[in-house]
């Protein structure tokens, strides 16, 4: 009698648990694991988004990809902008979180100001910087008041990229300063107090104290920024349209470019589904070092 009893009540909390869970399962099947279940059927096919225009190819778009060299320089592309991106938004934001964590003037000013550019909408900053760098543009008007020669930023195939590194640069560096303040506040004050009954310096207690209190949150700001590299499209769209010569054609870009001018759905599915293993590679090794913390 007693396991009947239990048994039922194990069922009832089943009955309920399914019942709190169906809308959240239902809304994860629809926008998320019915899109990336179709987005895998599309790439192994070629023609339109309708039934009678599709024909099964097999591998032929990951054959192709694979021996593309335009596709090759857009993954080097991508990972350049990818690294040079995450390194000075991963070191900047931590000196000046240390730096504002401490009890200064204008401390709670000076944070939203330099969050400022997180909240800022990307077309709008993209806009700006075409405006900023363009030849006859503001940078370089600076650069002739110092003597320098002009240079042609956004039609360089050198000076290009540097200039989207630089805007993401700045749109990113708000959000992780927000999340090492953050990390910051968790690290108890007792150890630093203890460092200097020890006789420690500040680089000391940078190095020994902070960084090892701060590893969960640079690997979070760390994966983070490079997702968000990842999915870059609208300073490329906006600034370069992916040239001059390709240098700076980003994988999304990429992506979108295949699907929208050239109208070859499954290419450019193949292609995201590259884009969606990188993104779960990086995902993999965040909770593989998440759990061994």
């Amino acid at each position: 009698m007693n396991k009947n009893l239990i048994s039922a009540w194990l069922d009832r909390d089943s009955v309920a648990a399914g019942i709190f869970l169906a809308p959240a399962l239902i809304l994860l099947g629809v926008f998320l694991f019915y899109p990336i279940g179709y987005l895998l059927y599309l790439s192994f096919t070629t023609g339109s988004f309708t039934v009678a225009g599709i024909q099964w190819v097999g591998w032929r778009n990951y054959l192709r990809l694979f021996t593309d060299a335009d596709f090759w320089q857009v993954i080097g592309n991508t990972a350049y902008f990818t690294i040079a991106t995450v390194i000075p938004t991963t070191i900047i934001p931590l000196g000046l979180a240390v730096l504002l964590n401490r009890s200064l003037a204008l401390r709670g000013i000076l944070r939203a100001a330099y969050f400022i550019p997180s909240i800022t909408s990307l077309v709008a900053v993209g806009l700006a910087f075409r405006w900023l760098f363009q030849t006859d543009g503001p940078v370089n008007d600076l650069l002739i008041t110092w003597g320098i020669e002009p240079i042609s930023w956004l039609s360089s195939t050198t000076w290009a990229m540097p200039v989207l590194i630089l805007l993401s640069s700045w749109k990113q560096l708000g959000f992780n300063l927000v999340v090492f303040i953050a990390g910051l506040q968790i690290i108890p004050q007792s150890r630093y107090e203890a460092a200097e009954l020890d006789g420690a310096n500040d680089w000391a207690k940078f190095w020994y104290i902070t960084i090892p209190g701060l590893k969960p949150t640079l690997i979070f700001a760390v994966l983070t920024t490079a997702i968000f590299t990842l999915r870059s499209f609208e300073q490329v769209y906006i600034i370069t349209g992916g040239g001059p010569l390709n240098s700076t054609n980003l994988l999304v870009y990429y992506i979108y470019e295949q699907a929208f001018s050239r109208f070859e759905f499954g290419y450019a599915a193949a292609a995201a589904v590259i884009l969606l293993m990188i993104a779960a590679v990086f995902v993999y090794f965040y909770l593989r070092i998440w759990n061994e913390e």
